[in-house]
Parts: C-alpha cells; structure tokens; sequence
C-alpha cells in the first residue's frame, strides 16, 4: 500500500486537477472521459506495469538500472535522471503560488484573489513568489531527507486521503451549485459527435503527463518492492487512485465554471488563468467563499507535494547508489541546483520577461521541453529496453515471479513492443509539429 499511494501521489498532482479539468471541458467532456480512461487502463497500465518491473528487476534507481540493463544503454538512464529535476524547476514554481494563494484564503483575503488582475501582479513581482518557490523546495527537501518509509511514505499515506476526502466533499457542493449539474452532465455524458483524432492525442498526452510515465519514478519506487509484491495489482491500484483524482477534479471544477461562465468553460482559460483567476472568482460567488478556497488550495498543496518528493526521490536514489554519497549530501545539491533553477523561472514572469520563445515564458518552455519531448523520449526508451533488449519474456517473468496469474500476455508483449511505442511517437511528432 505504500508503494501504492507514493507512486499514485507522484500522479496525482497539479494535473490532475487543473489539466484534465480544462482538456475536458475543451475536448467535449464526456467523450474525453471515456477515450481517457480507455487509454489509462490499456496503453497506460502496460507502462506503469513494464517501469515497475524494471525497476524490481535491477533493484536500482534510473542511472543504474539502464546500465544493468545494457551498458550501450546507460545513456538512457542520464536523460530519466534530468528530466524530473527539470519539471521540478518549473513545478516548484507553480508550487509557491499554490502555497501563497492557500495562505491569502487561510487569512480572509479571497476577495483580493478574485480580481482578475491580481495574479499578473504577483507573478510579476521578484521577491514573494521566489520565496514561497524556495520555502515549497525546502519542505520537498526535508521530506525527501527523512527517507523513504519515515518521509516519503508516511507522508503520502496521510496526504492522499485527506486529498480525497477534500475532493469529495468539494465536489458535491460545486455541483449543487446553481448550474452545476449543467456541468456534471457534460463531465460524464459522451456525445460521440465530438469525437476526434485531435481529442484521441489530448487524452494521450494528459496520460503521459498525469501518471509521470517516463519520469523515472515507477521505476525507482519499483526498484524498492520486494519480490513478493504484485504488480499487476499495483498497477491497476495506481492508474486507479490517479484516475479517481482526475473524475474528482472534474466534478469540481467543470460543474463550479459552468456556474461562473454561464456554460462556456473555455472562456475562462487554461493552466494559471483558470487555478489561479477562474476558481478564485468562483469561491467568490460561494457563501463561507473563503473556508472553502482555503479549502481548495490546501488540497491543491497537498497534491503538489506528494507530486515533488516522487521527482526529487529519482534523482535522490540514483546519486547515492551511482556516486556511493550519503542521502543528505544528495539532497542538499539536488536543492542547491533546482533552487537556483526555480528562481530563474520565477523570475520569467517580472524581472526575466523578455526572454521568450515563440511567445512562450521560460516556464512554459520547461513545461514543453518536460512534458512534451522528455517524457514521451523516456517512455520510448523504457518501452525499449522491456521490449527489445531483455525482451517482453523477461518482463512477464519478473511481474510473475512471485506466482501472480498474469493473463493477456501476449496482448502484452504486442502492446509493449509495438502499439504503445507506436503512441509514444505520435504524441512526441505531434508535440514538435
């Protein structure tokens, strides 16, 4: 159960719930529900399934684990073992903001949070968001430090279900909102005539980016299960907690931005401008707005922490395994470098504007670069190492070695080494095009 909630906590994060919320309500709701959990439970149960026989089967965390698995390969290994520090740099970002705006509610200052215009504001200001940036960065750190069963553990065995105790309870007042069930009929109800290739790649991608597929962390959380362990029941465990969040969220924040926008969700953006300027102006409209946006952004906190110590645990255990160093120098350089990292990107919205790609913020070409090129490339490789160097046999006999019945394997082995690898590069051409 505790590799279960870490590696579900390690999904369940800031995508969960302001990601699939919006690309729901865009891609026609219902449909996107029904392709997206179609896709979890196939495409995305042969991933979770094949990282954490991997990482079961080296015993090692990333940078190791390729190598075992072939030392033409240990190349691999470096890219899984940046590209969580990379999303770190940007998440802890979105992190502080998280943090600040629970701390506003918490002081009766949701009206102030309403205003359209405060966000820019704050953002743009150089000194407030780097420090709730750093303070959100030392308490991952600390937790981190503790271990994995006294920090890691522990901390997700007490977070995940005081997150969905939140959800739901959330959910069901949003809901009885004044146009809420508008919302929840569109949430859960598909209309086939939206279907799309387009919305089939959205499903994909926001698949990808929930589970952290390619990220390292089913691999290195894997890595400490003991042979008796079931992964197929972990995996299906997993792709379900995560996709519990996922409908959850949805039923928060489809039904309460029905209620706001009069039916049209998408007027009120995506990413920050509907976490951070569409919700607070939702709770504003609620009696006791401000208990329950605390409420809210606490739960939002809660979910980015669990999300934040799985990240930094990869690059964690790689450099006490690979360099032989102890888990508290790791920690302390780890910090040392996302820190300064974190603050270049905060600063990209104030003091560091002006650089840009493409229109695009320095957050936002991390958030690119991570979720849109990194983490499909990883998953590639992993899907490669399982499938063509220790071959899908190998795989099937590590997730059946402590007797587990594992049915549909050939479905498996095609699936490993052909259709999900196959989806990969999809997302990944579709993502540079």
């Amino acid at each position: 159960m505790g590799f279960v909630l870490a590696t579900a906590g390690a999904a369940v994060g800031l995508g969960n719930i302001w990601r699939f919320p919006y690309l729901a309500a865009e891609y026609g709701g219902g449909i996107f529900l029904l392709t997206y959990l179609i896709l979890v439970f196939s495409a995305g149960f042969v991933l979770v399934l094949t990282e954490s026989a991997l990482g079961r089967m080296t015993g090692s965390g990333v940078l190791c684990a390729y190598e075992k698995i072939s030392r033409k390969f240990s190349f691999a290994g470096y890219l899984t073992f940046i590209t969580p520090l990379i999303i770190f740099s940007f998440y802890s970002v979105v992190g502080g903001w998280v943090m600040y705006y629970a701390l506003q509610f918490i002081l009766g200052n949701g009206t102030l949070l309403a205003d359209s215009a405060y966000f820019s504001a704050f953002t743009a200001e150089p000194v407030i968001p780097a420090v709730f940036t750093l303070i959100f960065i030392a308490l991952t750190a600390g937790i981190v430090l503790r271990g994995v069963r006294r920090g890691i553990e522990k901390t997700t065995r007490l977070l995940m279900p005081v997150l969905l105790v939140m959800l739901v309870i959330l959910a069901v007042y949003c809901i009885c909102m004044p146009g809420g069930l508008d919302g929840l009929w569109y949430f859960l109800c598909p209309d086939f005539s939206q279907f799309s290739a387009e919305l089939v790649l959205a499903a994909l991608g926001q698949m990808f980016f929930t589970l952290m597929i390619g990220s390292g962390v089913i691999m290195t959380y894997g890595s400490y299960l003991s042979k008796g362990e079931n992964l197929v029941k972990s995996a299906h465990s997993i792709d379900f907690f995560d996709t519990a969040v996922a409908i959850l969220a949805g039923l928060l924040v489809i039904p309460a931005v029905f209620a706001l926008s009069g039916g049209s969700p998408e007027t009120l953006g995506s990413g920050p401008a509907l976490m951070f300027i569409a919700l607070p102006q939702v709770f504003s409209t609620f009696p006791l707005g401000g208990l329950i946006g605390a409420a809210f952004f606490l739960m939002v906190f809660f979910a980015a922490v669990t999300s934040s110590v799985s990240m930094y645990e990869v690059a964690v255990a790689s450099l006490t395994e690979k360099f032989s160093i102890s888990r508290k120098k790791a920690v302390l350089g780890i910090t040392a470098g996302v820190s300064a990292a974190a603050v270049i990107v905060s600063l990209g919205f104030g003091v560091l504007d002006f650089v840009q790609v493409n229109g695009m913020n320095i957050l936002d070409m991390l958030d690119f670069l991570g979720n849109s090129i990194l983490l499909p490339v990883c998953s590639l490789f992993a899907c490669f190492a399982a499938g063509w160097i220790l071959k899908p046999k190998a795989v099937i006999d590590e997730i059946c070695s402590c007797g587990v019945k594992f049915r549909g394997q050939q479905v498996f082995s095609f699936a490993l080494r052909y259709l999900v690898p196959a989806a990969i590069l999809i997302i990944l051409i579709t993502g540079l095009l």
